[in-house]
């Protein structure tokens, strides 16, 4: 855990050289581990995303739990999604057109079929936590390592991280092997360094949903444990 107090700071525009765009689709189930699949997916529509340094693909969550029913773990269980569950796509601003071909698709993720319906932008938040469900973590990295690894991309954007808490190690199922993650939250930035983060990412993979960051409104669970 990385947690020096500091001071929060001021609010500031935010700016809209990069944007979420939000898709409403149509699938009734997607495996739980299919950011593999999906990006394949999107890039057999959008090949140019190879290419987009900005650019992104977010896996697809669920609710962990609700109604009874309990987020599976297992990688080749099924998710089952709602009529209000959406596709997001991270893309740079000149993009946008480019990626409204992909409303009317029909994706084949994993075997499971998606149809791609409206679209929405949904711009990125001022909001001073954020959260990346997957960050790449390096072979053999434990949890110090990989938050000092964290500490020196950020210091490269100019960002100096005042909290940063991460999660267990998960692993990402692709052809050349498993791809090692671990969740990430950055709190307590400025408005400007929550956005600048959003715009790009940290580490690798954006297609496969890695180093993405979402807006976070609750910080309780930030709270450092008893003692420390």
């Amino acid at each position: 855990m990385f947690w020096p107090e500091t001071p929060k700071q001021e609010a500031a525009v935010i700016p809209d050289e990069v944007t979420d765009i939000a898709y409403q689709i149509r699938c009734q189930t997607l495996p739980v581990d299919h950011a593999w699949a999906l990006s394949q997916a999107v890039r057999a529509v959008l090949p140019w995303l190879e290419s987009e340094p900005g650019a992104g693909v977010h896996t697809i969550h669920v609710a962990d739990s609700g109604n009874g029913w309990m987020r599976p773990a297992g990688a080749d269980d099924l998710l089952h999604l709602s009529r209000r569950t959406k596709l997001q796509l991270r893309v740079p601003r000149h993009r946008i057109d480019d990626a409204m071909r992909l409303i009317g698709q029909v994706l084949d993720v994993a075997g499971h079929a998606m149809t791609i319906d409206k679209a929405a932008l949904k711009p990125l938040s001022s909001l001073t936590t954020i959260f990346s469900r997957y960050v790449v973590s390096a072979a053999g990295q434990d949890e110090n390592a990989f938050l000092a690894a964290q500490v020196r991309e950020l210091e490269g954007m100019g960002i100096q991280p005042k909290r940063m808490l991460c999660g267990i190690e998960h692993r990402l199922a692709t052809p050349d092997g498993p791809v090692r993650t671990r969740s990430l939250m950055i709190a307590d930035l400025s408005p400007p360094e929550s956005v600048r983060i959003q715009q790009r990412g940290l580490g690798p993979l954006r297609l496969l949903g890695c180093g993405l960051f979402l807006p976070h409104k609750d910080i309780k669970e930030l709270n450092p444990p008893q003692g420390r």
